[in-house]
């Protein structure tokens, strides 16, 4: 949690009266409460996803998951087992069909990809719930299963025909404890949306006459999933040497990070607390709407929040009769999307068309909360240390942080990689950003799963999803649109104008490249941010910059040198710059800044002097 008080590093100083960011619950598993797994240890990988969490530094939201459990649930009794195997029949049955096909085409050397893929898609639709979920996550895992059959994957639908009404008020009535009349006043005959793990009713709360969405648990559905779990991990088990030879990841660890995910949505007591924490962070933001949600009319197998009425975020001709502008829309969209990952580190997992709307007013709102996921703050703070490395082409750091991130296993021989990623990331330098995308760096990504030993973590795999199905949004409502064109002056502004310590750090980073201050660089970065909507207001930035160059004398004699490098003094540079952030310093609220902190402001000058005149000479 970034604070004011002051700080060990001088340049941290930069932040002196860095925003209080409100500090984040969330549950880190102690280890002595990790579930035991049998997954193999291979190579100083982690042999549980417990252990996997801990190393990466994820907040787990709410651990329910565990092998022991989902086995226990999925073999209680003769019944359940029977039911277990009966289950594992008609799976290896489908499943065989399909391989059989696989052998056929390798026999006869005509493998069709394209017929295959989209048998694979039907297939797994026709197996229920968890294996649509599964290939919904299999097609954004290039370190698995190969780019020809993600396509197919990618169109999995999670739509199925809704269950009895009648189950559905029984479920809403225990849930209450009261007859359904006593808390709606309104609800619909039949449910506006149906999908595999629920569906949904609306109506209208009898106390506030407020318009609400009813989401009501399918019936029987965590026993099936239970199973679904059991016989996937002990497929897992069945191929992990394969796994590990192959591809270089643990299959049961993947089996484990997709459990943990789809029990988390089957939780709607920790989808009522994801809601809450987004209303909470986006609470009075002018361009993003949350639904209230509303725990006294919620339980464990239902959750009602407020109605939202707007438009599907899909539909252009419909955004536009709303007089909604399309362009506008698009850029607060993934400016929204931004500061989940970044900002809070709480994002929507699963942003698809029919979980994002345009409201009348321009904002944009998002349902469903069910498939959240949360990074932790040192794994935000190693994506932000990933992108000031690549902006300074530091690939041999950049590789680095793969292993921070849990891309890598500790201990991997990154030198191999260093070449390949530089290659791409200077093939995405050399693009314009009107024929660069956020889905081109990704291709080129999973051509370097299939080259080294590279896993993908299960939220870095909802963190791509949920950029790639942002991006396809917009390309829809714009084909021209290009996601860097929005991101980039997002991030440029953040870097500028956040008083955050770690981002003030970065700032400093990144206009530093072997202790030579990087002019160019700060134009472009203040000329991306005023390429975003809105005002540039630089004056904080200005202020912090100038009492750190008084208080640090490393900063100080840095740009003296930056101003006289090459034996000459860079007027034009700073001629440029000083055109560049016209309009962006006020000068009133600078002086008024420095009459108000003054004395605090003298105070660390003396002691940066003292410091200095003190400090012993070597």
């Amino acid at each position: 949690v970034a604070s004011d008080r002051a700080v060990a590093s001088p340049r941290a100083a930069f932040s002196a009266r860095a925003r209080r960011v409100a500090p984040r619950v969330a549950t880190i598993r102690p280890p002595s409460a990790m579930a035991q797994s049998d997954a193999v240890s291979v190579a100083g990988r982690p042999n549980s996803i417990d252990e996997l969490d801990m190393e990466r530094g994820a907040c787990v939201l709410a651990p329910k998951y565990s092998a022991t459990l989902v086995r226990a649930r999925a073999l209680d009794g003769p019944g359940e087992t029977v039911k277990t195997l009966a289950r594992g029949v008609e799976i290896v049955t489908a499943a065989g069909v399909f391989v059989s096909g696989l052998v056929l085409d390798n026999f006869r050397r005509t493998e069709d990809v394209v017929s295959r893929s989209e048998q694979l898609r039907v297939l797994l639709a026709e197996l229920g719930p968890s294996f649509v979920k599964a290939g919904q996550v299999l097609a954004n895992r290039p370190d698995i299963v190969r780019a020809d059959y993600m396509e197919q994957l990618t169109k999995l639908q999670d739509d199925v025909p809704p269950f009895p009404n009648s189950k559905a008020f029984d479920i809403m009535e225990q849930e209450l404890g009261r007859p359904i009349s006593e808390v709606y006043s309104e609800i619909s005959s039949e449910p506006i949306a149906a999908a595999s793990l629920g569906q949904v009713y609306r109506g209208r709360l009898r106390a506030t006459g407020e318009e609400v969405a009813i989401k009501v648990q399918r019936p029987g559905i965590e026993p099936i999933i239970y199973r679904d779990l059991v016989l996937f991990r002990a497929l897992a088990a069945f191929v992990n040497q394969v796994s590990m030879r192959r591809l270089g990841c643990n299959a049961q660890l993947i089996v484990d990070e997709f459990g943990e995910k789809l029990l988390e949505e089957l939780d709607y007591v920790q989808e009522g607390r994801n809601l809450a924490e987004f209303y909470n962070n986006f609470d009075g933001d002018p361009v993003v709407k949350i639904p209230k949600f509303y725990p006294q009319a919620s339980g464990a197998r239902m959750l009602t929040m407020e109605w939202i009425d707007g438009v599907r975020c899909t539909d252009p001709a419909g955004i536009r009769a709303a007089g909604v502008d399309v362009d506008n829309f698009i850029r607060v969209g993934v400016m929204s999307g931004l500061r989940q990952l970044l900002e809070f580190g709480l994002f929507h997992g699963d942003p698809h068309p029919g979980n994002i709307f345009a409201l009348k007013d321009g904002r944009i709102a998002y349902v469903d909360f069910g498939n959240v996921a949360q990074l932790s703050q040192k794994n935000k703070e190693v994506l932000i240390d990933a992108v000031v490395h690549a902006v300074n082409e530091d690939y041999d750091a950049m590789a680095g942080d793969f292993i921070r991130l849990g891309f890598l296993s500790p201990g991997t021989d990154v030198r191999p990689i260093v070449p390949a990623l530089e290659s791409i990331w200077q093939d995405a330098r050399t693009a314009s950003l009107s024929n660069f995308n956020f889905r081109t760096v990704t291709a080129a990504f999973n051509e370097l799963v299939y080259q080294y030993p590279i896993r993908i973590p299960e939220r870095f795999s909802l963190v791509i999803r949920s950029l790639l199905t942002q991006e396809g949004i917009c390309m829809t409502l714009k084909p021209e649109f290009r996601f860097l064109e929005v991101a980039y002056p997002y991030v440029a502004k953040r870097l500028l104008t956040d008083r955050d310590a770690r981002l003030r750090e970065r700032l400093i980073q990144v206009l530093f490249k072997q202790g030579k201050f990087q002019w160019t660089r700060l134009e472009n970065l203040v000329e991306l941010a005023q390429e975003g909507a809105g005002e540039l207001d630089l004056t904080d930035t200005v202020s912090d910059g100038a009492q750190l160059l008084v208080t640090d004398e490393t900063l100080r004699t840095q740009l003296i040198l930056a101003l006289t490098e090459d034996d000459r003094l860079h007027v034009d540079e700073v001629a440029r710059l000083l055109r560049v952030l016209q309009g962006g310093v006020k000068v009133d609220r600078l002086a008024q800044t420095a009459t108000t902190d003054g004395p605090a402001f003298l105070r660390k000058m003396a002691l940066s002097w003292s410091e200095s005149v003190l400090r012993p000479r070597t």
